[in-house]
């Protein structure tokens, strides 16, 4: 049945990816983070409440499905605690997991999705989305 449901893509295929997809599967990663950028370049809708996605490993392959239970936006500035610590990526505090994710916005391949005149700043807006695995 999953096999209808769109594929839902954490970071890039490789070893990141593979950390994140373990931590869904383990029950640790129950929220991610995205730039709003993203969906704007990329033409892409928001997440909704309700929505259910096919999550991927490396190989493309559908290994969880996942229910988004909790959406927000807010200034990169204001992100949460609870947030970072749900991401289950092991960032104890909010600046540890900013400096993380900020190195991976700027990455190359990031820039090439989202532009090389586009910058971070503390006011950049973020999507919070907050999932569980589907039984």
């Amino acid at each position: 049945m999953h096999e209808q449901l769109p594929i839902v893509e954490f970071a890039f295929p490789g070893p990141l990816r593979d950390r994140l997809v373990s931590a869904i599967l383990a029950g640790r990663k129950t929220a991610t983070t995205s730039l709003l950028h993203e969906y704007e370049v990329g033409n892409e809708p928001l997440p909704v409440v309700g929505h259910r996605g096919a999550v991927i490993d490396s190989d493309g392959q559908r290994v969880a499905v996942i229910h988004t239970t909790a959406v927000r936006i807010v200034p990169l500035r204001d992100v949460p605690l609870d947030h970072v610590l749900a991401e289950g990526e092991g960032y104890g505090t909010v600046t540890d997991w900013l400096v993380g994710h900020t190195e991976f916005w700027s990455s190359e391949p990031m820039k090439a999705e989202l532009g090389e005149d586009f910058t971070i700043t503390a006011s950049s807006l973020v999507v919070l989305e907050q999932f569980r695995v589907a039984g």
